[in-house]
């Protein structure tokens, strides 16, 4: 059975610890980098990084990109969505079917 882990800054993060997920509170990026290689190496299969965390660790994420598991989900952090996940759901339908069909190359 696989796992479910969130990361990101504290305070956007320790609510989901209240759902039964596992929390990662992170700032640092090279602490982000360790953790989330640690986590993806230990049967978590989904991964919910903030959007804010996912910008300075992006290169580290792309490794797991075709990947199934883990699946690396970007989330809102506690500054609000910066419009981050729709932008990979665009780069993963592009990549999949070779074209903009959601957003027609206006966006």
């Amino acid at each position: 059975m696989y796992k479910i882990g969130v990361m990101g800054d504290r305070e956007s993060v320790m609510s989901f610890k209240a759902l039964g997920l596992d929390v990662f509170p992170c700032e640092a990026e090279e602490e982000a980098r360790k953790i989330l290689h640690e986590i993806a190496k230990d049967k978590y299969g989904i991964i919910y990084v903030t959007e804010d965390l996912i910008k300075s660790i992006e290169k580290d994420i792309d490794r797991y990109n075709d990947s199934i598991i883990p699946a690396i989900i970007p989330i809102p952090s506690r500054q609000g969505a910066s419009g981050m996940g729709m932008m990979n759901v665009k780069k993963s339908v592009e990549r999949a079917v070779g074209a903009d069909i959601l957003f027609g190359g206006d966006k």
